[in-house]
Order: C-alpha cells, then sequence, then structure tokens
C-alpha cells in the first residue's frame, strides 16, 4: 500500500512541476514580447516625431508679410560670388515690404522651414536695366583741387530735388570725371542660393 502511494504521489508531484514550469515559460515569452513590443512602440514613436516634424517644415511656409531669416550666396553668370551671408549671421527681413530687390521677395514665397532653392532673377526683376542717361561727365575743376579721385570710387551727388544718391567714379582725365549713378549690378541677371533659416514672425 505504502509503495502504491508513493508510485501516485510521484506521478501528481511530476505534473505539479510540469505546471509550475509552464507557467514560468509562459510568463517568460509575455516579458520576451513585452520587450520586443516596447522596443518597435519606440522606434514608431520615433519615426512618427520625425514624420510630425517633417509635415511642420512643410506647413511652416515663408508668405507676403512674414519677416524671416535665410542664408544666400549670390552669383553673376560668370560664377562670380558678388555677395553671400555664409560666415555672418543670416538676413532678415519683412516680405513684400520692399525691403528687397522684386525677384528676391517673390523667390522666397512659399519657401519651407530649412528648404534651400536657387533662382535666377532677371535684371527687371533686380536692380533694373543699364541706363545710358544715369552716366555723366563732369568737369574736373568742380571737384576740390586736393581730391584724390580714383576709378571704381563712391561718391556722394545731390540731385537737383535735393536727394543724395551714390555714384561712381569710371573715368579720370585731367579735365573731366566720368559718373556712373547705375548700380553696380544694374543690367545684370542675378542667380541666388536661398535657405530659409527661420520665420520670425508670421503675418
Amino acid at each position: 500500500m505504502r509503495t502504491e502511494k508513493k508510485m501516485r504521489s510521484q506521478p501528481t508531484k511530476l505534473i505539479g512541476l510540469l505546471i509550475i514550469m509552464v507557467i514560468l515559460l509562459l510568463a517568460s515569452g509575455c516579458v520576451e514580447d513585452g520587450d520586443v513590443q516596447t522596443e518597435s512602440e519606440s522606434v514608431e514613436l520615433e519615426e512618427h516625431q520625425e514624420e510630425l516634424v517633417a509635415v511642420q517644415n512643410e506647413i511652416a511656409q515663408a508668405k507676403v508679410g512674414d519677416t524671416i531669416r535665410v542664408h544666400y550666396t549670390g552669383t553673376l553668370d560668370n560664377g562670380t560670388v558678388f555677395d553671400s551671408s555664409v560666415g555672418r549671421e543670416p538676413l532678415q527681413f519683412t516680405i513684400g515690404r520692399g525691403q528687397m530687390i522684386p525677384g528676391f521677395d517673390k523667390g522666397v514665397v512659399g519657401l519651407n522651414l530649412s528648404e534651400s532653392k536657387t533662382i535666377t532673377i532677371p535684371a527687371d526683376q533686380a536692380y533694373g536695366p543699364y541706363r545710358a542717361d544715369l552716366v555723366q561727365v563732369v568737369a574736373r575743376d568742380q571737384f576740390p583741387t586736393d581730391s584724390e579721385l580714383e576709378v571704381g570710387q563712391m561718391l556722394q551727388a545731390s540731385q537737383p530735388n535735393g536727394q543724395i544718391i551714390l555714384v561712381t567714379v569710371t573715368n579720370v582725365t585731367d579735365s573731366d570725371v566720368t559718373l556712373d549713378a547705375n548700380h553696380r549690378l544694374a543690367g545684370k541677371p542675378l542667380t541666388f542660393e536661398i535657405q530659409l533659416v527661420e520665420i520670425v514672425s508670421s503675418a
């Protein structure tokens, strides 16, 4: 009888151990699944955040009336760089307020935050056509005798209406001085590489 009892009790103990092992395995499996799920959720969350930032940047578009900051590099047809903000603070201006040449103003409209684009502006949307009537030859004796005039020198000139304009000395002789009131970039198409750095305030 004792032997039979002992034999009966052994399967019972084995079944109990098996049940405990199954429970432990299931518990272990749940933890592993949980870890995988958490890692997956973390990756999905990161991707979702990146998508949101991308969408936000697309929504944040420059429009007329916005005050923005941009980096830019301006070049001529031959590739000569005539101006650049690289290495300096970004240029800040309000779109549509006449603070920039018309083509530049139009070129930044619709830019997404951090987006870059290259635009080519014709002369009539930049500094206008070159005007021969803005070139004048002035007698040398109209200048102080001790003034040293050189080609390329910038001078201030007064117009009949009292307005002060900048002129460039383009030729100097013993008797005459040629002055050019055209902007140095007049008559030239300009290419700009522009990046929208910040929308400071929105209209």
